[in-house]
């Protein structure tokens, strides 16, 4: 990697955190310098301007969380078990979580919905893969036998990113993990209730 790609990457990097924790509209120019150590001209020669530092960041933001649910999955062997990794991906959200923070896709979402159209739609997009991914893993479960083939697959993909994200803002909001985990443990209730009965 050349030095202005490394440059770049460093910028985008230290802005996705910077944005996930202040916010979009919460940082400026003076606060990304900080976090990169570099100058207005350094970051300048790298980005036209902040909303294009923006849509970078997230898209990396996005790339890192999905390299760690990827890794997630792929320890898993049955559906139930990969939405459950998915879930412990965010089990110590207060203290650890993948990017500082909390998670780039609520934080987004909530912040661009009226104030940065453009970042709103990416965020959209996030969203419409997560789901079509969750909904990828019930198929997989419901051609498997795991569950039951009546199962609204969108309703329960609906369930569980809503439930995990709502409970990653609780978790956060009262720095207590027993949120996300209690998330958790409905959320398996839920699947265990699809198993075709013996």
């Amino acid at each position: 990697m050349r030095k202005g790609e490394k440059t770049k990457l460093h910028i985008i990097m230290k802005s996705a955190e910077l944005f996930n924790e202040k916010g979009y509209t919460g940082s400026t120019i003076q606060d990304i310098m900080e976090a990169t150590g570099l100058t207005k001209g350094g970051i300048y020669r790298n980005f036209a301007n902040k909303d294009e530092i923006a849509l970078e960041a997230f898209a990396y933001a996005g790339k890192v969380l999905w390299e760690h649910f990827a890794a997630a999955v792929q320890q898993a062997s049955t559906a139930t078990g990969k939405l459950l990794a998915m879930c412990d991906v965010y089990s110590d959200t207060v203290h650890n979580p993948p990017i500082q923070g909390g998670c780039p896709f609520l934080n987004t979402a909530v912040e661009s919905d009226h104030s940065f159209p453009v970042l709103r739609d990416r965020a959209l997009e996030a969203y419409e893969s997560m789901m079509s991914f969750i909904q990828s893993i019930l198929k997989e479960g419901i051609d498997a036998g795991e569950y039951r083939p009546e199962m609204n697959t969108e309703s329960v993909a609906s369930f569980i990113f809503s439930s995990i994200e709502g409970a990653i803002m609780a978790s956060r909001l009262t720095r207590d993990n027993k949120h996300v985990g209690y998330a958790r443990g409905h959320i398996e209730q839920m699947l265990n209730m699809y198993r075709p009965t013996p």
